[in-house]
């Protein structure tokens, strides 16, 4: 074989393992399982959660997802939206401190849902919505571990929780941000303070969700970018090493 040829391909497999990288880094990149809206304010109450789970599996589909509700801290009025296919069973546990609410004591809470009988294929997805009567107001975040069995057996494990300032870990749990309520959602008002309230969290839901989906557009087209850099100077390379070749025989 010439030198030229050697180089040509050196040249086209180390662009196409550079660009298999990119690739399989953006398929990782969005095959977690995620709850969304990703936050919502501490105490509120009447909304819904809504748990996404792709199928990250070439050859096996997803047929049970099972999520674990914190109990140190408990979602109150845990109601599980009807799925086409899919079958609940809600598992719920005693609460060691009972929590004193305006519709009464609560002395019972979720801690676990599961669905099973239904598939999640190759390249799908699948939400599961959960509504609830009200949020913590005592935390800054919730974290639902989640379990994903396939088809063949496998169970991937969505447990693991990031460090402060850390980087997120290889199989991240999901996460439900809870934040203080805003001055505009104080009011002393009975009535127009909990309307402010509730068009207020309505509000932040939207525009967490929307600014969720930009930071996964941007996400996309930058590594799409970098894909296509990396073709480019594959090409700008393999005509370094014709034009070379051919001095060389000259």
């Amino acid at each position: 074989m010439s030198p030229m040829s050697t180089t040509l391909r050196r040249t086209g497999t180390l662009a196409a393992l550079t660009t298999a990288g990119v690739l399989a880094a953006a398929g990782a990149a969005f095959a977690h399982v995620t709850v969304h809206p990703e936050s919502y304010a501490k105490g509120a109450t009447d909304g819904v959660l809504s748990f996404r789970v792709p199928n990250e599996e070439d050859t096996a589909s997803t047929t049970k997802v099972q999520v674990f509700l914190p109990t140190d801290h408990p979602v109150l009025g845990v109601l599980v939206t009807p799925q086409a296919g899919w079958t609940a069973k809600v598992t719920t546990i005693k609460l060691k401190k009972p929590i004193k609410t305006d519709d009464g004591t609560i002395t019972d809470a979720v801690s676990e849902i599961t669905w099973t009988g239904g598939r999640i294929r190759h390249g799908e997805f699948q939400d599961f919505d959960v509504a609830f009567g009200q949020l913590p107001d005592d935390t800054g975040r919730l974290t639902f571990k989640t379990l994903q069995t396939y088809s063949d057996g496998n169970v991937v494990r969505w447990i693991e929780e990031a460090k402060k300032g850390g980087e997120e870990p290889e199989s991240p749990a999901p996460v439900l941000t809870l934040s203080d309520k805003g001055a505009a959602e104080e009011s002393s008002d009975g009535a127009a303070g909990s309307e402010a309230s509730s068009s207020s969290s309505s509000s932040s839901e939207g525009e967490a969700s929307t600014a969720s989906d930009k930071s996964g557009d941007s996400t996309a087209r930058a590594l799409g970018t970098a894909g296509l850099v990396v073709g480019v100077l594959g090409l700008i390379a393999a005509g370094f090493a014709v034009v070379r070749g051919r001095s060389a025989r000259s």
